[in-house]
């Protein structure tokens, strides 16, 4: 239950440790230095944050593509164009895919389907595509 309410814009909060930090916005307050810079934040979260940036630390990791990053906030950003690029996503293993039809190929290596069987050989595909393409070679 948020209870605790700026004064100044009508905000509410649950904590007033949060009051407090947000009340810094209004009146410019920056009592959170930073030693290596003198940049100054209104929290102490903030000031954390920032001396991510002087360590060159990321220890939040994608994991589609293992890139890092130093701020969550990033990563999350980052994790959108996966979504978008990748809007396909298998419900067995997580992999996601661009193309619906890649989705289906990489289904067949857990369900173990592939319909279409070549007369000439024991082979056999998940597209009929892939079987023309096949006999072809026969």
């Amino acid at each position: 239950e948020r209870r605790h309410r700026c004064g100044a814009c009508g905000k509410m909060f649950k904590k007033s440790s949060h009051l407090r930090n947000h009340a810094r916005t209004h009146t410019g307050e920056r009592p959170f230095p930073c030693r290596e810079c003198g940049k100054s934040f209104n929290s102490q979260a903030n000031l954390l944050r920032h001396h991510l940036t002087h360590t060159g630390e990321r220890p939040h990791e994608c994991p589609e593509c293992h890139k890092r990053f130093a701020q969550t906030s990033t990563l999350r950003q980052h994790l959108q164009v996966h979504l978008r690029k990748f809007p396909h996503r298998c419900p067995e293993c997580g992999l996601r895919f661009h193309r619906p039809h890649r989705l289906l190929l990489h289904r067949s290596h857990h369900t173990g389907e592939y319909p279409y069987k070549c007369s000439q050989c024991p082979r056999s595909f998940l597209l009929r595509r892939l079987l023309d393409v096949h006999l072809l070679g026969h």
